[in-house]
């Protein structure tokens, strides 16, 4: 068992979001990896790919989610499911919105008509 907190090292902060590394393999997990992200009033996580599947669950706050060409919300008590390789992207209506993301290990972050696959650093 381990026990994974929180902290200034697992943390990757950018204008308008915050994602809080929690289980991964870097903290003893070998098959998910979870975080905790913060997105700011109206702020949106840019338009792009994961190549795993990703579940959100909202725990404070309202995300509208484009994915797949559909677009859709959730709050807390509810979950996204993102599958793989869709362009996606999540934005905070209406206040701050937190979410707790649980995917497969070794997930990768792709821009639409790149195939440059890039690391997700609090999930590593």
């Amino acid at each position: 068992m381990n026990v994974v907190s929180e902290s200034a090292q697992r943390t990757t902060r950018t204008p308008v979001s915050s994602a809080y590394g929690l289980a991964a393999p870097s903290q003893g997990s070998d098959e998910l990896s979870t975080w905790r992200v913060e997105l700011d009033t109206d702020a949106a996580t840019p338009v792009h790919i994961i190549d795993r599947e990703q579940v959100w669950m909202p725990l404070s706050g309202e995300f509208e989610i484009e994915a797949e060409g559909k677009v859709d919300r959730a709050k807390a008590g509810e979950a996204i499911v993102l599958p793989g390789g869709v362009v996606r992207q999540l934005k905070a209506v209406g206040g701050p919105a937190q979410a707790l993301v649980a995917m497969a290990v070794g997930g990768k972050a792709m821009m639409p008509g790149s195939e440059d696959r890039i690391p997700l650093p609090w999930a590593e």
